[in-house]
């Protein structure tokens, strides 16, 4: 099984979905005239709520959206994904996160604006957005295979396995095994049981509980976690602008890469190690985020996409950025063997003995629950989509299994799944994006025509 799902996953990222997200992603950075810079300054005014209109359709705010979408990315892909492309790929992997997320903006951007531009009705006639959504309003009802192939592989990409995975070992690694205790399938269960027992009472509420939720929890987890950092970085000061540099000149060297070559070379093989990271760090793309900003407080589809874009500056230049650099200053990425979160664990441990694994577990819970939270709206929407409003709360079932699954798999497996199923995720999301970029050109066009008058 675990060798069926690794082939899967290399087959998903092949070069035609490299071409898609990397090729696409630039096509709407050049169309939109290279947008999400020009306008961060703008963004970061809306996100602050200079324009938020409480009469303006939508379920939630600006600013519970972006953290809604956040809280799904900002998650093991900060901990566990920079640490599992360091250990694989070295520094350079870094360099080509980076290009991910940069790309990543306009095509975040791109998503949700369509997602508030087309937004459609579920079966309860309440309004929704998502790929699925702007899918079927925008390109019309002969385009429903597309919707319908998002929301199916939408459904198995937001459950939480990758999450619950390394939060297990995490616990295990961090507080179980150094105190004596013994790890096996029954303390695992424990652990899942309990990860069951909280999540249920937050999902079960629906949106509004997981925005409320997560617009707590999300900058009080980055902001400790970029504390904590700073620390450790501080603290290895005199190497920090070795390693800075070694992200810029390994990233065409690939000198530290371990794993098959890709397109002919070591280079292409860490070229694409980095953008499949990133993808799972920041998810632009893939068409979670249009999900939570579809159901914003807004009439101005330009305003959400604005918000959206801050999403990968935020996950993937500024927190796996500190992760990255963590983890190289330490050096724990050429003195031990360790993969995922206990790579991080280790670098911590190592500015820090005695107390930074704990802290870092502290972030790692917080990453993990948050992203348990809005996983599980993700999934309801996809099921709804497709069977109706009525019966979406059927995925909640499939959500709890999956964590009970997840926390007694191995890392590989459930990497590995999910990176492919993100892979199928991207292929509509970004065929539609790309087929309806010219309607959102014109949008923008509009929306600042109007603040100029405004």
């Amino acid at each position: 099984m675990e060798e069926l799902i690794k082939m899967f996953s290399n087959y998903a990222w092949g070069l035609p979905l490299v071409v898609l997200l990397i090729g696409g992603g630039l096509c709407l950075l050049i169309v939109s005239r290279f947008l999400p810079f020009r306008f961060l300054g703008h963004a970061i005014q809306i996100l602050r709520g200079k324009y938020d209109d409480p009469d303006a359709t939508g379920q939630i705010s600006h600013f519970k959206a972006l953290t809604t979408a956040l809280s799904s990315t900002i998650g093991m892909g900060n901990i566990a994904g920079v640490a599992v492309a360091i250990s694989v790929g070295g520094p350079g992997a870094m360099f080509w996160m980076w290009i991910s997320a940069i790309v990543g903006m306009s095509t975040k951007f791109f998503t949700s604006t369509l997602a508030i531009m087309y937004r459609g009705k579920d079966s309860s006639g309440e309004l929704q957005g998502g790929p699925m959504y702007f899918i079927v309003e925008g390109l019309g009802k002969s385009w429903k295979p597309l919707a319908v192939m998002f929301s199916l592989f939408g459904m198995i990409g937001a459950l939480p396995v990758v999450n619950v995975n390394q939060l297990t070992q995490a616990i295990n690694d961090i507080v179980l095994v150094p105190n004596g205790v013994g790890v096996s399938l029954k303390s695992n269960l424990i652990l899942a049981m309990v990860l069951v027992a909280f999540t249920s009472i937050i999902i079960l509420g629906g949106l509004k509980r997981i925005s409320n939720a997560t617009s707590k929890m999300v900058p009080f987890m980055v902001l400790l976690y970029f504390v904590l950092v700073l620390f450790i970085l501080i603290s290895n000061y005199d190497v920090v602008p070795k390693y800075f540099v070694m992200i810029f000149t390994d990233a065409f060297s690939a000198d530290f890469y371990k794993e098959k070559a890709f397109m002919g070379g070591a280079l292409g093989g860490l070229i694409l190690l980095g953008i499949r990271r990133g993808a799972f760090s920041n998810e632009a793309g893939i068409g979670t985020a249009p999900l939570a900003h579809g159901a914003a407080k807004t009439d101005e589809p330009v305003r959400e996409g604005l918000v959206a874009m801050l999403g990968p500056v935020i996950d993937t230049l500024i927190v796996c950025t500190l992760t990255a650099l963590a983890i190289l200053v330490t050096g724990v990425w050429e003195t031990t063997s360790d993969n995922g979160v206990s790579l991080t664990a280790s670098a911590f441990n190592y500015a820090m003995p005695g107390y930074g694994k704990y802290l870092l577990m502290i972030c790692v819970l917080i990453f993990s629950v948050s992203s348990l939270f809005s996983y599980a709206y993700y999934g309801t929407k996809c099921l709804s989509f497709l069977i109706g409003a009525d019966k979406k709360h059927y995925y909640n079932y499939l959500y709890i299994i999956s964590i009970i699954l997840a926390a007694t798999t191995p890392f590989s497996v459930m990497l590995n799944l999910i990176d492919g199923v993100f892979a199928l995720m991207a292929i509509p999301t970004m065929l539609a994006t790309l087929i309806m970029a010219p309607k959102v050109v014109n949008e923008i066009k509009m929306y600042f025509k109007k603040l100029k008058n405004f």
